[in-house]
């Protein structure tokens, strides 16, 4: 995709990845609008970076949706970009009993969100020059974390769902990029300066290099094997990943 000269409006804005996204597009002559459910922090990042825009938008709700796309297509008529980079993790334990209503709001956030939110902009997108839909899922797309089985499934699912959007939009004009984040080291699990999880700048750099070149789907090449999971042999791939995991545990809060 082309890296300047877009209107890009990124969900979940606020902070790690969306943030650092917003600011990478910022920095190179785009139009960003963000949107968090905060306001504060919404004004704290636009303040921080004169020029780009903000609305609060709670991604769980489908009418919220349904009534910032009406405001973003009005108030921005060059819109190109969208970034479905809005996410939740929460731990979890597919053994035992799973809290309901965190299971309703992770898939609410991040699948639902992203499909509503493609949805209520796409008769707009198709109308643009270089129109393109990026979604971010994540390496547990492809290798799920067992702790986190609720997250991992809908990040999989997206997966699929961009697949599958970009084969129905392949005459479109709209193109469908993914994104696969492995573990970079912000405060969606616990930013913790852990030695496995990648700095966050290195993730921006390789991931904003990745959509210049036009890649359909961007990822660091440390996940590569992740990436390649192999089909039949998965189950042993899955629990060899989750007993290294288990011996030396991701840090689930402060």
């Amino acid at each position: 995709m082309k890296t300047s000269g877009n209107t890009i409006f990124i969900t979940g804005g606020t902070s790690g990845i969306g943030r650092g996204i917003a600011e990478a597009f910022h920095k190179l002559g785009n139009q960003v609008i963000i949107s968090g459910r905060r306001k504060a922090l919404l004004e704290e990042v636009t303040s921080a970076n004169p020029g780009m825009k903000s609305v609060e938008l709670d991604i769980q709700d489908p009418e919220q949706i349904k009534a910032v796309a009406a405001r973003l297509v009005k108030d921005f008529p060059t819109l190109n970009v969208l970034f479905n980079n809005a996410g939740i993790m929460p731990f979890d334990d597919p053994a035992g009993e799973i809290d309901d209503a965190t299971a309703v709001s992770t898939i609410a956030t991040n699948l639902l969100g992203p499909v509503r939110m493609t949805s209520a902009l796409l008769p707009h997108l198709k109308q643009q020059k270089d129109a393109v839909v990026i979604h971010n899922s994540s390496v547990l797309a492809f290798v799920p974390l067992a702790n986190t089985a609720v997250y991992s499934a809908t990040k999989a699912a997206i997966h699929s769902y961009a697949l599958s959007q970009r084969f129905m939009l392949q005459d479109s004009g709209v193109r469908v990029i993914e994104i696969s984040p492995p573990w970079v080291d912000t405060d969606l699990i616990y930013k913790s300066g852990d030695s496995r999880a990648m700095p966050l700048p290195a993730f921006l750099s390789a991931t904003m290099q990745g959509l210049a070149e036009g890649k359909d789907e961007v990822y660091v090449d440390d996940i590569k094997l992740l990436r390649d999971n192999p089909g039949s042999g998965e189950h042993g791939f899955v629990n060899a990943f989750n007993e290294a995991i288990k011996e030396n545990p991701i840090p689930a809060g402060h």
